[in-house]
């Protein structure tokens, strides 16, 4: 991860304006790991987010790159990929999402230290089965170890947080449902739930004090698939989004249903791709852009 960055001075400056803010030497980490020290919240967040930034300097750098870029008429994130996008659509700078997005792993992480709790994927069943499957764990165990369905991915793919007897109960019960397999994820906490209810207020605090403007072209909200441009609204959705469950699948209905002909993913991994193919077979191929 972050390899091709040497390849592109644009790109390294990037890193480089990273380590400033950061403290450490974000692409060593990135290149070199160790993996369980990258797969940390508090680095893995910061690297996800200046690594795919770093991408649209390499799509920039292609032949044809800045034309394809200034094409880009809709845009939207998942998870973290959320600060990405409106930093990609000019809402706030690199340094000041960088520097949100640095405090909201380190929020995410206190809050996921302070309760026990995990993430499951859950793979073959459709959203109201999953739910069906929540609601049935939920009546044996206690409100504090409560699960919900945090990732609306794609048809087959949700991922479900909360408390880690729920969690268990899940991951026991999924075959009784006809699920295919589940997949505990390795993450510090249960993002997008309630359990992450401690680091709003940080989150709050930060926004505040960030200069946010509207976004040159729409950013799809994780909380709602729907795009804003009122600053304000934007911090507000941007707090709500660590306890809200993330309405991806939605997000690209409502894409699709809108006629998107072509779409790039920039970033390590080709995971948005795969989502995309779940959801429709016959949308137009992704072109990505790995770092």
């Amino acid at each position: 991860m972050g390899k091709e960055a040497f390849s592109l001075p644009a790109a390294t400056a990037l890193f480089e304006k990273a380590k400033e803010i950061l403290g450490y030497d974000l692409l060593e980490i990135c290149i070199e790991g160790p993996k369980e020290k990258l797969d940390s919240t508090v680095i893995s967040q910061p690297a996800i987010y200046v690594a795919s930034l770093a991408a649209v300097e390499l799509l920039r750098n292609r032949e044809g790159g800045q034309a394809v870029i200034d094409s880009i008429d809709v845009t939207c994130g998942l998870s973290l990929g959320e600060y990405t996008a409106l930093a990609f659509a000019g809402a706030f700078s690199f340094e000041d999402g960088l520097k949100l997005v640095k405090l909201r792993g380190e929020a995410m992480q206190a809050a996921a230290d302070a309760t026990p709790s995990a993430m499951t994927s859950v793979i073959g069943l459709n959203a109201d089965k999953v739910q069906e499957l929540c609601d049935v764990a939920n009546q044996e165990v206690s409100e504090e170890e409560r699960v919900q369905i945090a990732n609306f991915l794609c048809p087959g793919n949700y991922a479900v947080s909360g408390g880690v007897k729920g969690v268990q109960v899940v991951e026991e019960k999924a075959k009784s449902f006809k699920a295919r397999m589940t997949v505990r994820l390795a993450v510090a906490g249960a993002f997008h739930t309630r359990f992450m209810s401690p680091a709003v207020s940080k989150l709050e605090a930060a926004l505040a004090k960030t200069q946010i403007s509207t976004p040159r072209i729409p950013v799809i909200s994780n909380v709602d698939a729907q795009p804003h441009s009122s600053p304000q609204v934007i911090k507000d959705i941007l707090a709500k989004q660590v306890t809200s469950p993330v309405q991806w699948e939605t997000t690209l209905k409502t894409l699709f249903g809108k006629g998107l002909k072509s779409s790039y993913e920039l970033g390590p991994g080709k995971v948005i791709a795969g989502i995309i193919k779940r959801i429709d077979k016959n949308a137009p191929p992704v072109v990505n852009i790995g770092i």
